[in-house]
């Protein structure tokens, strides 16, 4: 069953969504503060979590800093990688870009419909979904192109809360990269790197298709279903971050090529 942990301390937008995501067979455990979060995180009444739908303004912290508890809480293990969507009175272009570079996958901004936020959850598995089902078909055309004694792609079987497959391993120039469905990994020259969701899915973008340069708009199209909410230099702040991590790996590879007045790709391949 879809499992929706609520951080909100409005108790009539909680009502509201509960109603709704019961409408849809979901699950939702709710929470009206910042403190009970990453300790219902550490137990085990959520391991099953397929997204944390969290208020940015809570009256005991601040939505934003607990996004970036979450996401680099090694102790909470795959949970810290489950989608985050943020509600947010805000309307601030700085404080929406903010939100993504602290690790949401998503915001609604209030006043919200129930309906368009369990759309945009749909839109964010669907997301994952398709990028591993593009990864499997790159898989498969590479097979079909190349002898067993040199892959340019691996799997073993898997499976995970919102698509079920294989693990895939991407090898090029910047040397080898292994994603695991099951727990949202991706690992680099054998270190596991603590992404967003949404850097996770530009990267594996950006695997899939090693020699192409993707724009700001592509990457924001292959990343989001609801491209025209989203702000297009958003993406220079993820790939930011992508680079810092990657240079803790290994500062002496530049991964991410910037190719000025067009976008981004990996290095040659």
């Amino acid at each position: 069953m879809t499992h929706i942990l609520l951080v909100e301390d409005d108790p009539a937008i909680a009502m509201s969504l509960k109603v709704t995501c019961k409408r849809e067979g979901w699950k939702i455990t709710w929470l009206d503060n910042a403190s009970s979060v990453l300790p219902m995180l550490h137990s085990n009444e959520v391991q099953d979590l397929s997204a944390i739908i969290l208020d940015v303004g809570l009256p005991d912290g601040d939505g934003l800093s607990l996004c970036q508890q979450i996401r680099h809480t090694p102790a909470i293990g795959t949970l810290k990688d489950v989608p985050v969507v943020f509600l947010t009175a805000r309307s601030d272009e700085v404080d929406r870009i903010l939100g993504l570079e602290m690790g949401a996958d998503d915001y609604c901004a209030k006043p919200f419909s129930p309906r368009e936020l369990v759309a945009r959850l749909k839109a964010i598995w669907r997301r994952e979904q398709l990028l591993y089902e593009q990864s499997t078909a790159h898989k498969t055309a590479i097979d079909n192109a190349t002898d067993d004694t040199s892959p340019s792609l691996s799997s073993s079987a898997s499976s995970s809360h919102h698509m079920s497959g294989q693990a895939l391993t991407f090898e090029c120039q910047s040397g080898i990269w292994y994603y695991q469905p099951l727990n949202y990994s991706l690992k680099w020259q054998d270190q596991k790197l603590e992404l967003s969701n949404t850097e996770r899915k530009i990267l594996l973008t950006l695997l899939q298709a090693p020699n192409q340069v993707f724009s700001r708009e592509q990457l924001l199209n292959a990343v989001s279903d609801y491209p025209d909410h989203r702000l297009a230099r958003t993406i220079d702040s993820h790939i930011k971050s992508i680079r810092k991590q990657l240079a803790a790996v290994d500062s002496s590879i530049d991964v991410i090529h910037t190719h000025r007045g067009l976008g981004y790709a990996l290095c040659p391949a």
